[in-house]
C-alpha cells in the first residue's frame, strides 16, 4: 500500500482511531454482502473483533479482497485474522481495542471466553479520503 500524506493520516485517525461505525463489504460467489462494523484505525489498517464462524469470516476465507466505506472514505483492503482475541500475540492490539469500544466491549455481546472471538485487520490497499474539498488518494 502506498502511505498516505502525513496530512491525510492525521484525518484518518481523527475520523476513525476511536470507535467508528464504516460499511464493510466482502463476496461470496459473486455477489456483493455489505454490514455495519465497529471498527478501530491505526497505521494503514482497520481492525474489528467478530467472530471466526461469521458470514463475514467465511467469505474473507475464501476471498479475502474486501471494500469498507466510512465517513468521506472509500477503500479496498485485504481482510487478514489475526486470530484469538486473547491470543498473546494479539494483545497489545487487544488493549487498545478494549479501550476503545469500552462504551459496549462488555455488554455481553462479545464473548472473550470463545476462541472463535477473533481480530479481523483490514490491510488498505487502496483508496479515497475526501476533507473540505481535498482528495487524498493512495
Amino acid at each position: 500500500m502506498r502511505k498516505f500524506s502525513r496530512e491525510a493520516e492525521q484525518i484518518m485517525i481523527e475520523r476513525f482511531g476511536k470507535d467508528a461505525i464504516i460499511a464493510l463489504s466482502t463476496t461470496e460467489n459473486g455477489t456483493p454482502y455489505v454490514r455495519y462494523v465497529n471498527a478501530y484505525y491505526e497505521d494503514g489498517a482497520f481492525y474489528i473483533i467478530t467472530h471466526a464462524l461469521s458470514n463475514k469470516m467465511k467469505h474473507i476465507k475464501d476471498y479475502p479482497v474486501v471494500a469498507i466505506a466510512g465517513e468521506w472514505f472509500t477503500a479496498h483492503g485485504k481482510g487478514v485474522s489475526l486470530g484469538y482475541f486473547r491470543k498473546k500475540e494479539n494483545c497489545v492490539i487487544a488493549e487498545k481495542l478494549k479501550k476503545v469500544f469500552a462504551e459496549w466491549i462488555d455488554n455481553g455481546h462479545t464473548d472473550f471466553d470463545d476462541e472463535n472471538t477473533i481480530i479481523l485487520r483490514v490491510e488498505l490497499t487502496d483508496g479515497l479520503l475526501l476533507s473540505h474539498g481535498t482528495r487524498y488518494e493512495f
